[in-house]
């Protein structure tokens, strides 16, 4: 670490890095030396070594926090100066720092408190644009006309279907598993740089400091924001964005003021400001919808619709997918908007370079997601098929720009149901030839590998996404192209495929093809449900979500047939309801599928009914009233009818669970009063009032009122 060259001082202490994370018994045996050493070279000349301490720093932090604890006033210091560091790649390290911290909030609260009004001018400052990044944007260009580069083009991802259960939260719910970072990574430029650094700090600050942060921000955001210098007045909108999340409450009563001047920075003559605008402004979106339409949401929507005809391409991007974010809270809400939405996103088409063409697609297909079948009006489908369809017929089968259209199409044929008639024909035939062509290549290239490569299995991924939205969307109608195919001989195939993503579509595909036509499923069902069963493994999330669901839609027609494949299943799902950690909506569909095979085999799962009916109360207790909860509750009901004794340890579970039913079918209704008044008689009026009083008020009253508890 002392050496007189620098350049072996740098990587002396690399070296040491690699040790770190593997905590190396000899580094933690001389913790104490090696800090020490590490903190004599902190302040050296060399930006390479300062660059390395830092980075060092960072990863003991993560790793050895106890260790850092005595020093840490020290190293907080340390960092709040090289965050500044003239170099922005000693800069990147130090601003690293803060990411780091925030994961630690019991730590981060301690020791960072009294350095917020030093820290948070330090991030407003380094999440300006440098002048290179400036030079290397070409920001302000009409760029529209522009082919993009294929260098410029994302790899597309498919998102896979994945059944979620409705939540009573609204909007489309799911698991969130985005990451803070990730989001600055993709914003505006490709490489990670001090701005997006600082801009992910200053975020997952916020989520530890929330409010508390706000009397240091705020000022200085009331004077950047209308700063005459454009570089600080987009860094300042960038700021606003980053602390939505962890300020929300606190940035709320500030909000009526700001939004109007935000919609008004849409139509800026810089247009990094007008990009930087409709990120913040779609971090804001979901206060936005519950406030009254005319305040806010129109003024929104109109000016973003705006942006996304911009002529630059990086503000066309920018309110594209702001668009997208806004589509997914508002949902119903933008009914109302919805031709003059359709109008601009179809204009778009003919506006559109590749690159944002696949940003576009997702918009139109999240707009499908979260509207629904309102968009089943003639005049709508008139609208938006016709540019969807000239791209179908435009792009040949080996064309890897089908994927987001494939993608976007499925969103499009189940939000139209019925009104997808007309295309369904070739879109089916199409879809079932991509999926059988790929298992041909597949098998090509196991066959003989040194003359075939193995394909690309998106082409069978989106095209089982697509007739996923196809069967969703129009049900029984498509019994008849399901019968001339031989899409289940192909879909046994895809439903052992190595891949996950190939299962997941695959069981989604299934699902539907259950609630349309299962005439034809049934004579597969034995072979299906050996492979369902093999695929209940919760570590792969989506699909044993999709898998699970699949089973309950197949339960359900089986009825009491059902009973004969409970031995490779039931035991599972319940292992897997009352596994920690679960995430929400493999909770919901599996909580559905054991209510789901109680319905159609009481007697055979009514033994187990006290290992699970606890959990299976509390996941259900937020799902919309809808036929999959329908049938989930009468399965349990009719479990506590054969095993009263199941339920007896967790009865207020239940209690809450029928509570959060709306309006249940009448003679759904009736069993839930047929078991609480069965219960009352049976420990006693004087008993069940005690039980009953130690309800929470609001669940005492509804349930009092609704079945004379």
């Amino acid at each position: 670490f002392h050496h007189s060259n620098p350049r072996i001082k740098s990587h002396a202490i690399a070296c040491v890095n690699q040790f770190i994370f593997n905590q190396s018994t000899v580094l933690v045996n001389h913790i104490g030396s090696y800090l020490q050493n590490l903190f004599q070279v902190a302040t050296d000349d060399d930006l390479d070594v300062r660059k390395n301490v830092c980075r060092a720093l960072v990863m003991l932090l993560e790793v050895r926090a106890a260790d850092l604890l005595p020093h840490m006033h020290y190293i907080i210091e340390y960092m709040l100066i090289h965050t500044q560091d003239s170099n922005e790649s000693v800069a990147i390290e130090a601003c690293e720092f803060w990411l780091t911290l925030a994961e630690q909030i019991g730590i981060c609260k301690g020791t960072l408190t009294p350095f917020l009004g030093r820290l948070v001018p330090t991030l407003l400052n380094g999440m300006k644009y440098s002048p290179s990044d400036i030079a290397l944007l070409k920001s302000d260009i009409e760029d529209e006309n522009i082919p993009d580069k294929i260098s410029e083009i994302r790899p597309w991802i498919p998102r896979g279907r994945t059944h979620i259960p409705e939540s009573s939260a609204g909007g489309m719910e799911g698991d969130d598993d985005s990451d803070d970072e990730d989001e600055y990574r993709e914003e505006v430029l490709s490489d990670w740089n001090l701005r997006k650094c600082s801009a992910a700090a200053l975020d997952v600050l916020s989520n530890v400091f929330h409010e508390a942060l706000l009397p240091v921000l705020l000022p200085l955001l009331k004077s950047a924001l209308f700063s005459q210098d454009w570089l600080v007045k987009e860094s300042a909108i960038l700021a606003l964005g980053a602390v939505a999340e962890g300020c929300m409450e606190g940035m709320s009563p500030n909000l009526p003021q700001l939004l109007p001047y935000l919609v008004e920075c849409l139509a800026d003559g810089k247009a990094l400001v007008r990009s930087i605008t409709c990120w913040t402004l779609s971090r804001y979106s979901q206060w936005v919808v519950t406030q009254p339409h005319e305040v806010y949401l129109q003024s929104l929507i109109s000016e973003l619709l705006k942006r996304i005809l911009d002529p630059n391409k990086r503000v066309q991007e920018a309110a594209c997918s702001a668009f997208a974010t806004l589509e997914e809270e508002a949902c119903t809400e933008l009914v109302p908007y919805l031709g003059e939405i359709l109008q601009v996103l179809v204009f778009a088409f003919s506006k559109y370079q590749a690159k944002n063409l696949l940003i576009l697609y997702d918009a139109i297909g999240t707009l499908a997601d979260s509207v629904g079948v309102n968009l089943n009006k003639q005049e709508y489908i008139n609208l938006l098929m016709p540019p969807l369809m000239d791209k179908w017929h435009s792009l040949k089968d080996e064309d890897k720009d089908l994927f987001p259209l494939l993608e976007c199409l499925s969103s499009v044929a189940t939000a139209l149901q019925t009104g997808f008639y007309p295309y369904c024909e070739p879109v089916f035939q199409r879809s079932v030839g991509l999926i059988a062509q790929t298992l041909h290549m597949i098998q090509a290239s196991h066959s003989n590998p040194e003359y075939f490569q193995p394909p690309d299995k998106d082409f069978m991924i989106v095209a089982l996404d697509l007739l996923s939205g196809v069967v969703e969307g129009l049900g029984s109608s498509i019994q008849h192209l399901v019968a001339k195919g031989n899409l289940l001989t192909l879909l046994f195939q895809c439903m052992q495929d190595p891949l996950h993503d190939v299962r997941q579509s695959s069981f989604a595909l299934l699902g539907d093809l259950t609630k349309a036509c299962y005439q034809h499923v049934s004579p597969c069902v034995g072979e299906f449900m050996k492979i369902l069963s093999q695929n209940l493994n919760p570590e792969f999330i989506s699909v044993c979500n999709n898998a699970t669901w699949a089973i309950g839609e197949l339960s359900i027609q089986l009825g009491p047939e059902m009973k004969q494949y409970l031995s490779i299943i039931l035991l599972t799902l319940i292992e897997n309801i009352n596994r920690e950690h679960t995430p929400k909506r493999l909770l919901e569909n599996t909580a559905i599928t054991i209510g789901r095979l109680g319905y159609s085999c009481p007697n055979e799962v009514a033994p187990y009914l006290g290992q699970f009916i606890r959990i299976w109360c509390i996941s259900l207790r937020n799902i919309r009233d809808n036929e999959e909860k329908d049938s989930a509750f009468r399965g349990v009901c009719a479990m506590i009818g054969i095993n009263p004794q199941g339920v007896v340890q967790d009865f207020v579970f239940f209690c809450d669970a029928v509570a959060s039913w709306s309006s249940p079918k009448d003679d759904l209704k009736q069993m839930f009063y047929k078991i609480f008044h069965g219960f009352k008689a049976n420990v006693g009026d004087q008993n069940w009032q005690v039980f009953v009083a130690q309800f929470p008020p609001q669940l005492r009253t509804k349930l009092t009122a609704t079945y004379q508890i």
